[in-house]
């Protein structure tokens, strides 16, 4: 007969399905295992020592501020002010950057083997590509804040960050899950939306294409709608070969853990932000270039196919962010702050952002309203999450012994 444990002792941190197994460490020595997570909190820790556990998931904070700056840019009803609170929030989400990068470099040069260490973490590896989502809203705010008010040398050095962008986010697509299906041995019963994460930078080349085009001459804007629109359609693709195996672990192992529940809406982002790319790269297709000078009413059909497909995906994303929403309030206070709390944010403003260009393309007020609704839940959601963030760092839930991302499992 197997070994019960008794839950009220285990630790907070649950494995992948929310539910222990002989193989935990809870499950295996109790005692022990309390005891030292007892010690963890009590012992003295320097500020470089909790710097130690500076992981990837970091990152979710700066993309997650960068999409709020993109959400604010990108509002059908403003006011004034509203640029100006944007450009604010872009330049925080700079500094913010900035900052997470210098302490993650921190770690790795105090001890360089933590780098290959966090690449082969079953956990912490998956949080890597956080890195690279963080850059796309940089790049779309560049767009959207800078070339405005600047000359046309930002333009060309937005098209220069957009190719070097989809260099390194494709080869980060390729080797993370070659190191996936050689490396960890994951179980479909622990499978996560984060499991999409290696194929999301790669996927927001749609969505960069979509902002940055507008403004490029157009012998250069047909390659970047072109290269936005094949690795938004990869992305996109292969979400849709991870979502059956991510429905088939909640029919089998039930709901995530409690803690692990925000992360249900990564799975609202693909179709969200494919809906939102397909409709921006179609606006900006050049009428008087190329192909479509030969063919000129393909312009309109092709505008028409992809509202429509916009509006067929879109509704995929708001099914998932109904499930997702439903799990989370199951649960209420039960749930302590972890840093994919950030899913409520970044997938949602792609979420929203989707919304608002769908409703713009019908001329509907009413959708667009919906949209501007919808975006100051979010403001509002991402104020909580980030006190949360900070009260979680003071009172030591995050960025301590044993209870981050590279804690072992």
């Amino acid at each position: 007969m197997e070994n019960t444990v008794d839950l009220h002792l285990a630790s907070p941190h649950i494995n992948h399905i929310g539910t222990l197994t002989r193989l935990d460490p809870e499950a295996q020595h109790p005692k022990e295992y309390r005891e030292k997570q007892r010690t963890l909190n009590c012992t003295p820790t320097t500020i470089l020592e909790r710097i130690d556990h500076f992981t990837w998931a970091w990152f979710t904070l700066t993309m997650s501020t960068g999409g709020i700056a993109l959400l604010l840019s990108s509002q059908p009803h403003t006011f004034d002010g509203l640029i100006t609170i944007g450009k604010v929030v872009y330049i925080f989400d700079l500094v913010l950057f900035v900052l997470l990068t210098i302490l993650i470099s921190v770690r790795f040069i105090r001890k360089p083997s933590r780098l290959r260490s966090s690449m082969e973490h079953p956990t912490e590896s998956l949080f890597i590509p956080t890195f690279f989502l963080s850059i796309p809203t940089i790049i779309g705010c560049m767009q959207r804040y800078g070339v405005p008010s600047t000359g046309p040398w930002l333009i060309v050095t937005v098209r220069i960050l957009f190719w070097m962008y989809v260099a390194s986010a494709f080869f980060l697509a390729v080797v993370q899950y070659w190191f996936l299906f050689t490396g960890h041995q994951l179980t479909t019963q622990s499978m996560m939306p984060s499991w999409l994460l290696p194929v999301f930078p790669i996927m927001l080349s749609g969505t960069i294409a979509s902002v940055i085009s507008p403004t490029q001459p157009p012998y250069q804007r047909l390659p970047i709608m072109v290269a936005g629109m094949t690795f938004q359609g990869l992305g996109f693709w292969v979400a849709i070969i991870m979502y059956p195996i991510y429905i088939g672990r909640l029919m089998e192992s039930g709901l995530p853990g409690p803690n692990l529940r925000p992360g249900m809406f990564i799975a609202v982002g693909p179709p969200s932000f494919t809906a939102l790319a397909l409709i921006g790269i179609s606006r900006s297709i050049p009428a008087d270039y190329g192909y479509f000078a030969i063919y000129p009413s393909s312009v309109e059909t092709l505008q028409q196919l992809a509202l429509a497909f916009a509006i067929f995906i879109w509704a995929l994303a708001f099914w998932f962010f109904c499930i997702s929403l439903l799990s989370v309030l199951a649960e209420g206070l039960s749930m302590s702050f972890h840093l994919v709390w950030w899913a409520f944010v970044f997938p949602n403003t792609g979420f929203t952002i989707a919304v608002i260009e769908i409703g713009q393309e019908l001329r509907s007020n009413a959708v667009t309203w919906v949209g501007s609704i919808l975006s100051i839940l979010l403001v509002a959601i991402y104020l909580f999450v980030l006190g949360s963030h900070v009260y979680a760092v003071l009172t030591k839930q995050i960025l301590w012994p044993g209870k981050d991302e590279d804690k072992d499992e």
